[in-house]
C-alpha cells in the first residue's frame, strides 16, 4: 500500500476528510506566529500537529513544556530561568524554558495543568512580550510563538475557576481539533504501515487481525494503535501478525461484538502457518488454548470466555491436551 501523498512533511498521517482539513489548517497558518490551541483526546496527535505547524516555516527552535511536570517550589525557576543565587543551591545563573524558544516557538502541552500562578505569568508572556527570571530585576524582552494543546475542556475549566478567562482567550486565536482514531478509522491502515515501516523486518498482517482491528474503537486512539502493533511485532513467532497476536482488550472487543467470528478467527489464525502445511485438529486446539492462557496471563476464566466455552470444559480439554490444569 503506497501512502504517498497521505501527510504532511513531518508525518500527520492520514487520507480522511477531518485529516484533510486539519491538513488545510496547518497549511495555512504554519507560516504565521498566531497562537493556537490544539484539542483532542490524549493519544491523538497532539504534538504531532504542533511540530506539523512549526515546520511549515521552522523559526528558532520548538521547544515542548510539559505542564503536568510543572509543579513543587521550583516550577517558575524551570519555566522562566533564575538569576545567579536566586535562593538556596541557585550557584550559577539558569536559562528557562521560555528563554529556550525565543525566536521559535513554545509547545504547552496539557496546558490545563498548567497552575494558576503560572498562568498568571504566561499571561504577561503573551501581553508585554517579557518576562523576569527568579531573583532578577530585570525584565527581559522575548519573541516566541506560543502553541498550546489540551484534552480538557478549557471552557469548562475556566467556568469552574480553574483556568484564566483572559488567558484563554489569548490562546485560543485558531483553535484545531484532533478527531479521536474511532472517528476515521480508514487512516488506520495508513498509521500501521507508518509504525511497520520503522522496523527492519517485513511483517504481514493477517487478513482476520485487520478486520479486527479495523472494528475496534482504540479509546488510547494512535498511542494504544502503535503500542499494539509494537507488542505483536515483539511477541510474534513469524512474520505474519495473526487474531491470536492481538492485545486480550482487542480480542475481548471483537469476541463481544461477534463471538463465532472471533473464534473462527483465533483458530484461523494458529492454523495457518504456511511452512508446515496441514496442522492435525488436535494441535491447532492446543495451541488456541495455548495462546489464550497466554492472553490471559492464566487466567482460566478468561481463556475460556475467549474460546467462546464454559470453565469446565476447558479444564476437560486441558486435561484431555495434557496441559497443566493450574489451580
Amino acid at each position: 500500500m503506497n501512502i504517498a501523498g497521505a501527510e504532511l512533511p513531518t508525518g500527520f498521517v492520514g487520507r480522511s476528510q477531518r485529516i484533510l482539513q486539519i491538513r488545510g489548517q496547518i497549511e495555512k497558518i504554519g507560516s504565521t506566529r498566531t497562537s493556537v490551541l490544539i484539542q483532542g483526546e490524549s493519544g491523538t496527535g497532539k504534538e504531532v500537529a504542533a511540530r506539523s505547524l512549526f515546520n511549515v516555516v521552522p523559526r528558532g527552535q520548538f521547544v515542548p513544556i510539559d505542564c503536568g511536570s510543572l509543579v513543587g517550589p521550583l516550577m517558575e525557576s524551570e519555566l522562566f530561568g533564575h538569576a545567579r543565587n536566586a535562593f538556596t543551591g541557585a550557584g550559577d545563573a539558569k536559562r528557562g524554558l521560555i528563554d529556550l524558544a525565543n525566536g521559535g516557538t513554545a509547545f504547552f502541552d496539557e496546558i490545563g495543568d498548567l497552575p494558576l500562578e503560572l498562568q498568571i505569568k504566561l499571561l504577561r508572556v503573551l501581553q508585554e512580550r517579557e518576562f523576569r527570571p527568579v531573583g532578577s530585576l530585570q525584565q527581559s524582552r522575548i519573541e516566541l510563538r506560543v502553541i498550546a494543546a489540551t484534552n480538557r475542556d478549557l471552557q469548562q475549566d475556566v467556568a469552574a475557576g480553574r483556568f484564566r478567562e483572559d488567558l484563554f482567550h489569548r490562546l485560543n486565536v485558531i483553535r484545531i481539533t484532533l478527531p479521536p482514531l474511532r472517528e476515521r478509522k480508514e487512516d488506520i491502515p495508513l498509521l500501521i504501515e507508518r509504525f511497520m515501516a520503522t522496523y527492519p523486518a517485513r511483517y504481514i498482517i493477517a487478513h482476520e487481525t485487520m478486520d479486527a482491528m479495523m472494528s475496534y474503537d482504540w479509546p488510547g486512539n494512535i498511542r494504544e494503535l502503535k503500542n499494539c502493533l509494537e507488542r505483536m511485532i515483539t511477541l510474534s513467532s513469524d512474520a505474519i501478525l495473526r487474531f491470536v497476536d492481538l492485545p486480550t482488550g482487542v480480542v475481548y472487543h471483537v469476541h463481544a461484538e461477534n463471538p463465532a467470528e472471533a473464534s473462527a478467527a483465533a483458530i484461523a489464525g494458529i492454523a495457518r502457518t504456511p511452512t508446515h502445511g496441514v496442522i492435525p485438529l488436535q494441535e491447532v486446539e492446543r495451541r488456541a488454548i495455548r495462546h489464550a492462557l497466554e492472553h490471559t496471563r492464566g487466567d482460566r476464566t478468561a481463556a475460556a470466555f475467549l474460546l467462546g466455552i464454559g470453565r469446565t470444559t476447558l479444564y476437560r480439554k486441558l486435561k484431555e491436551n495434557r496441559l497443566p490444569t493450574g489451580t
